[in-house]
């Protein structure tokens, strides 16, 4: 794993978000189209920020699929990922080859195995993705399910999660979030061609610190990401305040 920390979050997004667009236009370049994942949260606003601004992006050879999605929420609810990627990235751009978004309300095992099925004929060339305060990756809690086989998979929602959706806003209390959804599974994430992982933020201070030095281990799901041949981490100086023996500087790089 490649680490950078920045000074400020918004030197971490600019970036992240040009280290993929500059990944993106190479795998357009190199097989004239590109599948990209992209995540959702208050981590992300800035990211996507700066892919839109990147004008020469081909997106109509781009093909998008997404991390998760509540069950049973209605695309119109304020904390709908489809409603979030729509107003903050599909239609701030071009139109996309595709974009292949979770449906919450079509059926849980339906949905999976429509998802499914098309993501498995679509190797994914760049993964944005976080760090959930919990230690999640995509809706995967721990202790996370690091065997099954399947792209996309039902999950629970832990009390950790559903306080972190709550404290950024998206519901007005933990009874108002959605105790299920619909997830990417870890080895799905796994099989990008390359992750790039944004953790901007005190309140993930000890999600990283037990990310980047706990065992791998389901119970520190991000973790995983560790043993990933590219995944490039990106922090601030808040986010890594905890990482045991970190120099903090702009551009402080470090392979684990």
């Amino acid at each position: 794993m490649n680490i950078t920390i920045f000074q400020t979050p918004d030197e971490l997004s600019h970036a992240a978000g040009s280290a993929a667009g500059q990944l993106i236009r190479k795998a357009i370049e190199s097989r004239g189209t590109a599948n990209i994942i992209l995540a959702t949260g208050t981590s992300q606003f800035e990211i996507l920020k700066q892919l839109i601004a990147q004008t020469d992006i081909g997106w109509g050879k781009v093909a998008m699929f997404h991390l998760d999605e509540y069950i049973d929420l209605p695309a119109t609810h304020p904390a709908s990922f489809r409603k979030y990627l729509h107003e903050r990235f599909i239609a701030q751009i071009p139109p996309l080859k595709a974009a292949y978004l979770i449906d919450g309300e079509a059926g849980a095992k339906k949905e999976c195995d429509r998802l499914s099925e098309i993501i498995k004929n679509h190797p994914i060339d760049v993964a944005l993705v976080g760090i959930g305060e919990n230690g999640h990756l995509a809706f995967n809690d721990p202790p996370a399910d690091f065997e099954t086989d399947n792209p996309y998979i039902v999950v629970e929602l832990d009390d950790a999660c559903k306080k972190q959706q709550m404290g950024e806003g998206w519901f007005k209390s933990m009874e108002e979030v959605p105790p299920k959804a619909i997830s990417m599974s870890i080895k799905q994430i796994l099989k990008s061609k390359h992750i790039l992982c944004s953790v901007p933020g005190k309140r993930k201070a000890l999600a990283v610190k037990n990310t980047l030095e706990e065992p791998v281990s389901n119970l520190y799901p991000a973790s995983i990401l560790r043993t990933h041949v590219d995944c490039r981490c990106y922090l601030d100086i808040d986010s890594a305040a905890l990482v045991s023996g970190n120099i903090v500087a702009n551009e402080y790089k470090k392979d684990l």
